[in-house]
């Protein structure tokens, strides 16, 4: 890497410029962030301690918390960290790492959107064969797939990246290290790295879009056979995943697929927040918290909590 490149480090742009508009951005994503990790730890929490939610759609729930937390964490400590200390630097180590992850992480969160859109899909059009199909070998093993391939994707985007020489500006006008970003400050040839982003995020998110859509058609015309009262419980498990995967496609299909240059720096920073920010900070909230049974399993542990709290003041 070090003898592919001119450029001993590379400089972020942050939040914004103003230091009182980048101040209130930092406390903003902050708070985001904190209420993110607290979200997912009490679905992790709740699905792992009550043995009502050791079913598919809670196991693959889970495994999104754990991801999203990961997910939030690559990209938000240190952006408000660098903003808060007006520090805008990052090293070459330090900027591949956070391009292999975050490749990663959207990789391998388009693949348990995917899945999850077919557990709606057997839990509603094929409710009598679920524990047969959904069984715990074939989610156990859809997440191993997952994961490992998102090793091979991730690797082989960030190695094709940072072959590059990069000897012009080192400013990412980003708040993170992202392939468009570093691509567009290259002074070799980036054709192949262009072509090879395109067809891939075509391939993957593309794939899984298809997927999910063609999912949904069948599990809405399966619905709307359904008597009037029992529409609504379906929908809601539904609709909030569909918003989810909305946002995070068409905001990370933009900011991957938009030509260089093509969007101002401030609309590209606002497009990459909606999907490495808002969908980790929002899954908590439309998966759980309109789920009966985890928000009685989220109070009991907030009781039980309070509980021992009160009981070690009196000790």
């Amino acid at each position: 890497m070090a003898n592919s490149t001119m450029v001993a480090e590379f400089s972020l742009t942050g939040f914004a410029d103003e230091r009182h508009l980048r101040l209130l951005l930092s406390v903003l994503f902050l708070l985001m962030y904190l209420a993110t990790l607290l979200g997912n730890l009490l679905i992790i929490s709740a699905t792992t301690l009550d043995q009502s939610l050791r079913k598919p759609m809670y196991f693959f729930l889970r495994n999104l918390s754990i991801l999203d937390m990961c997910y939030v964490s690559v990209t938000v400590p240190k952006a408000c960290v660098n903003s808060l200390t007006d520090n805008r630097a990052i090293s070459v180590t330090g900027c591949a790492a956070q391009v292999f992850l975050v490749i990663y992480c959207v990789y391998v969160e388009l693949l348990f959107l995917t899945i999850m859109a077919r557990d709606r899909y057997v839990a509603i059009c094929q409710s009598l064969h679920y524990p047969v199909i959904m069984n715990h070998q074939f989610c156990v093993w859809t997440t191993l797939v997952s994961l490992l391939s998102g090793l091979i994707y991730a690797g082989v985007h960030t190695g094709n990246t940072f072959r590059l020489s990069f000897c012009q500006s080192n400013v990412v006008h980003q708040f993170f290290c992202d392939v468009p970003s570093l691509l567009s400050l290259s002074c070799s040839d980036t054709f192949n790295n262009f072509l090879l982003l395109i067809v891939s995020a075509i391939l993957v998110a593309g794939g899984s879009f298809i997927f999910i859509t063609i999912s949904y058609i069948y599990i809405f015309s399966t619905v709307m056979k359904f008597p009037t009262r029992e529409r609504g419980k379906a929908f809601s498990t539904c609709v909030p995943h569909i918003l989810v995967v909305s946002v995070f496609l068409s905001s990370a299909s933009f900011v991957y697929l938009r030509p260089s240059g093509a969007s101002d720096i401030l609309q590209g920073v606002i497009l990459t927040v909606f999907y490495t920010i808002v969908p980790p900070f929002l899954n908590p909230i439309i998966y759980s918290l309109r789920n009966t049974q985890v928000k009685k399993t989220i109070r009991k542990i907030h009781f039980r909590f309070i509980h021992m709290s009160l009981r070690s003041k009196h000790l």
